[in-house]
Order: C-alpha cells, then structure tokens, then sequence
C-alpha cells in the first residue's frame, strides 16, 4: 500500500512539473512512471501505442517527445473519448478506435471491472486472484484491425517504438504486424510467466517470435511478483543491427 501511495504522489509531482499534464491530470489521468527511464533513453520516430486505455502511456512519450507522431489502438468506447479528450489539439496524436490481432474482423471483448485489464482474452481465475477488482464484468463486440492493415500509420518510419499492453493477446498483434515491424527499432511489451488469460502465450513464446523477427531482450522491468515468482514483466526489444 506504502509504494501504491508513493508512485500516486510521485505521479502529481510530475505532472504538476510539467503543464502538458495539467489538463489530463484534471480527467484523472496521469502518465505512466514506472516506464520513465526505459521510454526517456529510447531513441524512436513514432510511437504506436497498442492497448492505448486512456492515454496514461502516451502521456509519459508525449512529455518525453513532444514532437514524435503517436498512433494509438484503443477499442473500449469510454476509455478511447477519454484519450481523445486527453490528447485534443495535438494534431501529431491519432487514435484509431479498434483492436489490433492476427486478422481483421470483430471479436469479443472481455471487459474488466479495471478497464485496463480487459481482453480479447477470457480473463483467467489467476489474474482475478493476483490483481483484486480484474473480474470480468461484462462483454463487447470490438472492431478488429491488424497492424499490417494500418500501412499508413508506419509506412514512412523506419524506427517505429511499438508498445503493446494488450492483456495476453501479444502474439496475436504481433502476428498481424510482420510488415510492420520491419519498420520499428523497439517492441516494448507486457509479456507474462503464468497464464493470466485463457489461451494467452507466455513470454518465452514472444520472446522467440521476436527473436525470429530481429529482435533481443534489451531490458526487463516492473517485475510482479507472487510468492517469490515472477508473474509478468515489462520487456524492451530492440532491433540487432
């Protein structure tokens, strides 16, 4: 509860240090510290924010980078008129209301009491037991993209940071993003040890498709643990060569 309090009091500290956050701080929204050091030395020419929720992440790049594009994918109505609030009058921020996955269509969207848990992932009994109040709540119909379907969105970059936060569905974007990620330096995923959602890959089967992709284990952060074992992790992957 001690480190809770503390990052919420470190969160008004920054935001109250840097006036792009005043008025989304006034929504309720603040940037994402914990990503602080890894998203300040990352070097990239747009960001692609996946599982946008209400713009907590780009917050924090737009802060750091002021001048990069984003492109951000957020299917859950309510939280995509928050970031829209949130980034109105930022011409260089596009939100694209949809999921990302394998194959474009629609699919059903688990909604979580915690917005920002929610999937395209039945959530598991595990994550509800090691996350309180991450119970599902609720199902929607999603329009579905994938990220290879978006060629403008990464078409004219050549050292894209992709950031996933899609709840389990990792290697389903990721599938759907093989031309696109050509086009990136940097993956900077949520990959988890344990199964948290019904049929979710685990971290070593992204880290493998990535590898096959280019890509290398740069930095591991935001550890969640659970007696004594590692549950989930923040993974920065960046390109060899």
């Amino acid at each position: 509860m001690a480190l809770i309090t503390k990052m919420k009091l470190r969160k008004v500290w920054f935001s109250a240090r840097h006036p792009r956050c005043w008025k989304p701080l006034m929504r309720g929204v603040a940037p994402t510290l914990e990503h602080l050091d890894v998203i300040r030395g990352i070097a990239c020419d747009r960001l692609i924010d996946v599982g946008a929720n209400r713009g907590q992440f780009s917050l924090l790049f737009r802060v750091l980078h002021p001048t990069t594009p984003i492109d951000a994918f957020e299917p859950l109505p309510g939280e995509a008129a928050v970031y829209r609030a949130v980034f109105s009058g930022d011409a260089r921020t596009v939100l694209h209301p949809c999921a990302l996955g394998e194959t474009a269509g629609t699919a059903t969207l688990h909604v979580s009491r915690k917005a920002d848990s929610s999937s395209l992932l039945p959530i598991g009994e595990l994550q509800s037991s090691l996350f309180p109040d991450t119970d599902e709540v609720g199902v929607q119909t999603v329009p579905v993209s994938t990220l290879d379907a978006e060629e403008a969105v990464w078409s004219s970059s050549r050292e894209a940071l992709l950031k996933l936060d899609v709840q389990g569905f990792e290697m389903s974007v990721l599938k759907g993003a093989r031309r696109a990620l050509r086009h990136c330096r940097h993956v900077y995923a949520e990959c988890s040890t344990l199964a948290l959602y019904q049929g979710q890959a685990l971290y070593p089967e992204v880290e493998a498709f990535l590898r096959a992709e280019g890509f290398a284990v740069r930095q591991r952060v935001n550890d969640q643990m659970s007696e004594g074992g590692l549950v989930q992790a923040d993974y920065l992957f960046t390109r060899i060569g």
